[in-house]
């Protein structure tokens, strides 16, 4: 597209495009495939254009010149790690995040794709060189670990004692993707053994990782992999159709954490034609230890307002920190005039399920028909999908097949001495895989549902799953085809857009609406 183009000129859903699919992507300073002929195809019959260009508060790769290195993105650092705002300078880094998140610099990409070429040429060489002096017995460590995973779950705690030792002689948090698998697993089945889970993961939870670590493991995990990248863009693309033409939005985001989702939508409002809508976000959150329970949630609207200003969009925000099953309607002060959109992301999976609730319904059932009850425009959920149930074992072995993965997408996508990829595996993933395998009762808050198990539950919640727009798969499809390595996977099913690694889906994403002709409600 030529930089010149007014971008009044082009289709809605083209400008659109522009800035949503390219959300997340920046400061990616590592690890992607990357191929030059960024086109969408064809929006509508007979219509094939170009859609990375100038939009709103960016600029596009097509034609770009030396010194235009910038592009249109967000990302959003859900359950990654958690910063301390109160380091020295913490605060203005976060500003900074916020308001540069949106921008890919293409010279660190063109950086990474040599680096991640380097790395495979020197594997091939180094299989090579094995292949001449003969192989080494290999080691199945997965089958160590669920092997583990019987004798734990029958007691017999010498049995699985003995094979723990057998798993940690290979087991390395440094290694390749199997080695670090099952460092991480041998962690949680050790502390299983023990008795000690529930101590170990609130330690783990305790621990206060450093802005800047967040930040670079942010930067890394939005480089590495397309799953948020595509569920910004769903969302994005969803909101744009319901706010065409409307002057004022209301996003309920349950889960707000630090609230990198949204600076590029609003980046986006505030450059549409016809002038910017009134937006105001209703942040969700938990309340964090301490003496201030919303600190955190409170410095995310600052800096989500400082966002606002810049760009020029009116702007406003509110707080909730709460158990997310005690929020109603009421508390929103919801206004018939707005759009009002319901937001969750990869949150609902740590609600409480039916395992622990007896005569009355599951929160997870409570929040659903809470936000029925709002009556929102829309309702955007992306969720992970797993299975949790009550037994250890089959529970156990979902959760090996759904982390190796992730273990071997970040294998395959990040250099295997990258701090940062280890700061990933044990503060996001590891957290997550231990809790799984080492918690039980109330302390295990990792609990996903598979995206049929979520569609049944919306269903009886009274809500009406919207249809997927075509657009959307294409734009996702051919945007992680382009950008991402070639396992990434995007498929569609029942009316959600779905992403995976290799052939295995690990995440799902759908939009709904009130069904006013349920029998329930």
């Amino acid at each position: 597209m030529d930089e010149n183009v007014d971008q009044s000129k082009l289709p809605s859903n083209e400008v659109m495009l522009n800035l949503a699919f390219l959300t997340g992507m920046e400061e990616a300073n590592k690890f992607l495939p990357r191929d030059d002929k960024l086109q969408a195809g064809a929006f509508t019959e007979g219509q094939a254009k170009e859609i990375v260009g100038r939009s709103g508060c960016g600029r596009g790769r097509k034609g770009r010149a030396d010194g235009d290195k910038e592009e249109e993105v967000v990302g959003r650092a859900s359950k990654l790690m958690v910063p301390e705002l109160e380091e020295d300078g913490a605060s203005e880094l976060f500003d900074k995040m916020m308001l540069e998140s949106y921008k890919l610099r293409f010279d660190a990409m063109d950086e990474l794709e040599i680096t991640m070429g380097n790395i495979t040429a020197e594997k091939r060489n180094k299989r090579a060189a094995r292949g001449k002096q003969g192989k080494r017995e290999a080691v199945d460590l997965r089958g160590l670990l669920l092997s583990c995973a019987q004798e734990v779950s029958t007691g017999n705690r010498q049995g699985a004692g003995n094979l723990l030792k057998q798993i940690r002689a290979h087991a390395s948090a440094n290694g390749d993707a199997a080695q670090r698998l099952a460092h991480c697993f041998a962690e949680g089945l050790e502390a299983r053994l023990a008795g000690t889970g529930s101590q170990v993961y609130k330690s783990l939870m305790a621990k206060h990782t450093s802005t800047m670590e967040f930040l670079k493991g942010y930067e890394l995990y939005m480089a590495a992999c397309s799953f948020r990248r595509v569920a910004f863009t769903f969302a994005s693309m969803t909101i744009f159709d319901a706010v065409e033409g409307k002057r004022r939005l209301h996003i309920v985001d349950y889960g707000l954490h630090y609230g990198c989702q949204w600076p590029g939508l609003l980046c986006w409002l505030a450059s549409r034609e016809g002038g910017p809508p009134e937006v105001r976000i209703t942040g969700v959150d938990l309340p964090q230890p301490g003496f201030r329970p919303a600190k955190r949630i409170e410095e995310t609207g600052r800096a989500l307002k400082n966002c606002a200003r810049q760009f020029g969009l009116p702007f406003k925000f509110h707080a909730i920190t709460a158990k997310w099953e005690t929020i109603h309607a009421v508390d929103l002060n919801i206004d018939p005039e707005e759009v009002l959109v319901v937001n969750d992301l990869f949150n609902f999976n740590t609600l409480m399920d039916e395992s622990l609730v007896i005569d009355r319904p599951s929160p997870r059932d409570v929040v659903l028909r809470n936000i029925q009850k709002m009556r929102p425009d829309l309702f955007i959920q992306g969720v992970v999908n797993g299975s949790s149930g009550p037994f250890f074992l089959a529970r156990f072995r979902e959760a090996l097949f759904f982390y190796s993965s992730v273990f071997d997408m970040l294998e395959a996508t990040t250099p295997p001495e990258s701090y940062q990829r280890l700061v990933l595996e044990r503060d996001m993933f590891g957290q997550c895989a231990l809790n799984t395998v080492a918690c039980e009762g109330a302390d295990r808050v990792e609990r996903p549902e598979t995206y049929k198990q979520w569609q049944l539950r919306n269903q009886r919640a009274g809500l009406r799953q919207l249809p997927l727009k075509p657009i959307i798969t294409k734009v996702a499809t051919d945007k992680v085809k382009s950008l991402y390595h070639k396992d990434f996977v995007v498929d569609v099913d029942q009316g959600w857009l779905l992403q995976g690694w290799k052939g295995r889906i690990l995440y799902a994403h759908s939009a709904w609406v009130v069904d006013d002709t349920s029998s329930d409600y």
